[in-house]
């Protein structure tokens, strides 16, 4: 299951909580009823609702919490990318699990702006879907380390950064801080991170917990977009 493996601290819904509510947003009636019958036959997952763009998606999110929104991006009426970007607004917004296929890396890239919590490629083995769920409903994202830099890399250009924002914004991190969340956006695990500062594991978790919270970010990804907004890291024609 490839670098999924890497998100931290998701080990899983203990059976005896409230299941994770999902909402599927799909143009297609086809795909949001296979998702939903996948999802619905497990026990810990409960699908609230489904919806066929954006638009009725937050419509239906207004009436109804959900946990986590299975979000396509390519849709009428209101795309993917924006529905997020409205979503993520929201005073306690689900977290965003985009649809998408590698052939739209612009996609992809415009939905981790806009808020996303990672992405799956929409051919994504069923266990690989349930464990993205899972993860996301846990407060991580699923985006794979390297992928994420992959990404990045490729549309830097499009990630303005502004001087003057770069200082204010990192001036509130410890400079073990700074070295955590740079190492992180070069697309190091958290194990590996640890192993390049000699620290434990959980330390690095720890420490990425509090940039997190300091920087007001949801997620790893978030933490990486950022990184690259500010030019905390640069563009690597290596990938």
């Amino acid at each position: 299951m490839s670098d999924m493996s890497d998100v931290s601290g998701m080990n899983g819904s203990s059976g005896a909580e409230r299941p994770i509510r999902v909402v599927v947003v799909d143009d297609q009636p086809l795909v949001r009823a296979g998702f939903a019958m996948v999802l619905d036959a497990q026990s810990d997952i409960d699908v609230v609702g489904e919806a066929g763009d954006g638009a009725e998606a937050l419509s239906l999110l207004d009436r109804t919490p959900a946990d986590v929104v299975v979000m396509d991006i390519r849709m009428p009426v209101m795309d993917g990318v924006e529905a997020t970007e409205r979503l993520v607004m929201r005073p306690d917004p689900p977290k965003i699990l985009v649809l998408t296929t590698f052939d739209t890396d612009e996609d992809a890239f415009a939905a981790l702006q806009a808020g996303a919590s990672g992405f799956l490629i929409k051919n994504v083995p069923p266990e690989e879907f349930l464990t993205a769920i899972r993860v996301v409903a846990a407060g991580d994202s699923v985006v794979a380390p390297r992928v994420t830099r992959r990404l990045l890399d490729r549309f830097a250009g499009q990630l303005n950064p502004g001087p003057q924002q770069e200082d204010d914004r990192l001036a509130v991190l410890t400079e073990r801080e700074r070295e955590v969340l740079e190492l992180v956006a070069q697309g190091l695990s958290n194990s590996e991170v640890a192993a390049r500062l000699y620290v434990a594991e959980t330390t690095v978790k720890t420490h990425l917990g509090r940039i997190l919270t300091k920087l007001e970010l949801r997620d790893r990804v978030q933490a990486v977009v950022l990184a690259y907004e500010v030019g905390l890291v640069r563009p690597s024609s290596s990938g």
